[in-house]
């Protein structure tokens, strides 16, 4: 059948997007009364642009074509970050702090999850020049606030580090290879695989990987690492961070988890993932990534979050919104007048036009306009009409 859609791709019919757009607007509305400024990437850009440096994590993500002006290779977006990362650095060449966010669709190769769309619509924030955990404070207050306004407050935020992860697998000698086949396990908590990867790794190192996927939870969960991870530098630090932010967030539901792990080539810190109540998956993911700007001539400290549209739509109580009003087909000036009143309140007037079949309530009408006594007012729309 030529009409029917690729697997995991799919129409937004009128309530749901009508749910989408609301969303859309009232998040960015929130970023702009941050001070974030919108920008929007094009929905395609050559191969070597979305997937250089530590966007080639996105690389068996991303669909390829081939540009028929320059017969160089082209990629349709699978994240947006990068994008923005490319603006900051190339584009805006901005010598202080910066604040961007975005809105727009992704696409990927294959679905995160069985259920999940391969066109997700990604919202977010990057905030670009500063190094310090005043930035992530910043982010991490706003990813709450974002989800909030969109009625799906956060149940929980997991708070991670990549410098445990990186200074565990340098410690250890661990080759590049080896360091992304355990990056890997460690996501997906895999510890059968992830023992008989790390057995002939030598004391302590073995055993810190091993204690990687035990240490969540709360605030104690700090205090287990430092006695279970070996006394780096790194280590050290990468805790220091994670105690004053949980300091600095207390009002938010904070957790820990140092197994948590994305972005193998992309995150350079601080990771955190957001829950809704009673959902398995996260609803927004961010963190910190330093290094991602180097690979467009201009490496800035980052860090930003971003949300899926849709699954946050799905995740949102439906409220009935009002219906547009029917006004019939009639040339009397004073219906065009009242017509363009209700339009400039912000109300939908549908014009009835002749030979319509079907019901106008099916085309969203729930009031119309009638002539009473020499004008013409809104009452109910009763019947199959």
């Amino acid at each position: 059948m030529r009409w029917v859609l690729p697997d995991h791709i799919q129409d937004a019919l009128p309530a749901e997007a009508s749910r989408l757009e609301a969303l859309r607007r009232k998040l960015l509305d929130a970023f702009r009364a941050h001070g974030y400024q919108l920008v929007i990437p094009p929905m395609l850009e050559y191969l070597d642009s979305l997937t250089t440096g530590a966007g080639q994590d996105l690389k068996l993500r991303t669909f390829k074509l081939v540009d028929q002006l320059s017969g160089k290779t082209m990629g349709v977006r699978a994240d947006m970050t990068p994008q923005v990362s490319r603006i900051d650095a190339h584009l805006l060449n901005r010598r202080g702090v910066t604040r961007l966010c975005y809105c727009g669709s992704v696409l990927h190769t294959l679905p995160s999850t069985l259920t999940a769309t391969r066109e997700p619509l990604q919202i977010g924030v990057e905030l670009y020049g500063h190094a310090g955990l005043e930035a992530d404070i910043e982010v991490i207050r706003l990813l709450a606030e974002s989800m909030c306004v969109a009625g799906v407050p956060a149940a929980r935020i997991d708070l991670g580090h990549m410098g445990i992860f990186r200074a565990l697998a340098a410690g250890a000698g661990l080759i590049p290879e080896r360091q992304e086949e355990l990056f890997g396990l460690l996501q997906a908590k895999d510890v059968p695989d992830l023992k008989l990867l790390v057995k002939d790794v030598a004391s302590p190192w073995r055993e810190a990987l091993l204690a990687l996927p035990s240490l969540y939870g709360g605030i104690e969960t700090l205090d287990h690492a430092a006695e279970r991870l070996p006394d780096l530098p790194d280590i050290r630090a990468a805790l220091s961070d994670l105690r004053r932010l949980a300091a600095a967030l207390g009002e938010l539901p904070v957790s820990f988890d140092f197994a948590d792990l994305r972005g193998y080539h992309y995150h350079s810190g601080l990771m955190f993932a957001a829950y809704g109540d009673g959902s398995p998956a996260a609803l927004a993911l961010g963190g910190r990534y330093d290094l991602i700007g180097a690979a467009y001539g201009r490496g800035r400290p980052a860090t930003g979050f971003s949300l899926d549209l849709r699954e946050l739509a799905l995740r949102v109580d439906s409220q009935a919104s009002a219906g547009a009003v029917l006004a019939p087909a009639d040339d009397d000036p004073a219906l065009a007048t009242a017509v363009a009143r209700l339009r400039a309140q912000g109300q939908a007037v549908v014009t009835a036009l002749p030979g319509h079949e079907g019901t106008w309530q099916e085309a969203g009408c729930d009031r119309q306009l009638v002539r009473r006594d020499g004008g013409w007012t809104v009452v109910a729309l009763e019947g199959e009409i």
